[in-house]
């Protein structure tokens, strides 16, 4: 195997193990990771995808055939067509999420990246990314694969996590550490 150095474990890391040997012998690694991309975008956009992913309620042949619907209208790869034949034969569509979040970690080791979470309080602009993955980059000395999502309720700042390392930087954070701080001297 080439690329027995990588580690994912659970029965997610061995589908997306498999995914992933299919894809580096093939030479479609980049684009087995935009298709995994461009169904998890189409799963959160639509509450009839999830349903079908997470019920056990549909039967085999109800899922292959909505997916092969969904992927002929995409036009998806045939690597990845069969990957999702195999989940749906094998009964575990519902941990599709968990296998394409160990796919893209698999990538990320291959490649030489570090993956970082990073929320903050408002979308980041192209520039405040580029800034934040080159200091990010600098802090672990490898390249940085950050994934960004929002949540108002951080108010400023941003949180980040790599790997078990997390650095809040949240107003929210500060406030409530504040607010804690008041209540200690008064």
């Amino acid at each position: 195997m080439a690329s027995t150095h990588l580690a994912v474990t659970g029965m997610s890391g061995r589908y997306a193990n498999a995914l992933f040997e299919c894809a580096l012998e093939a030479g479609y690694l980049d684009e087995v990771w935009q298709d995994l991309g461009r169904f998890q975008t189409a799963l959160s956009e639509s509450a009839d995808l999830q349903r079908l992913v997470r019920s056990p309620v549909f039967s085999k042949d109800q899922q292959k055939n909505a997916i092969l619907a969904l992927f002929q209208k995409i036009n998806f790869s045939e690597i990845v067509t069969n990957f999702f034949m195999l989940v749906i034969e094998k009964r575990r569509l519902y941990a599709i999420n968990a296998m394409i979040d160990d796919y893209k970690s698999l990538l990320s080791q291959y490649l030489g990246e570090v993956h970082a979470d990073v929320t903050s309080a408002v979308e980041l602009s192209d520039a405040q990314l580029g800034e934040l993955k080159t200091s990010l980059k600098n802090y672990v000395n490898q390249d940085v694969a950050v994934n960004t999502q929002v949540d108002p309720a951080l108010l400023g700042g941003l949180v980040v996590k790599i790997g078990s390392i997390m650095m809040d930087t949240s107003l929210r954070t500060k406030l409530n550490r504040l607010k804690m701080t008041m209540k200690e001297v008064g």
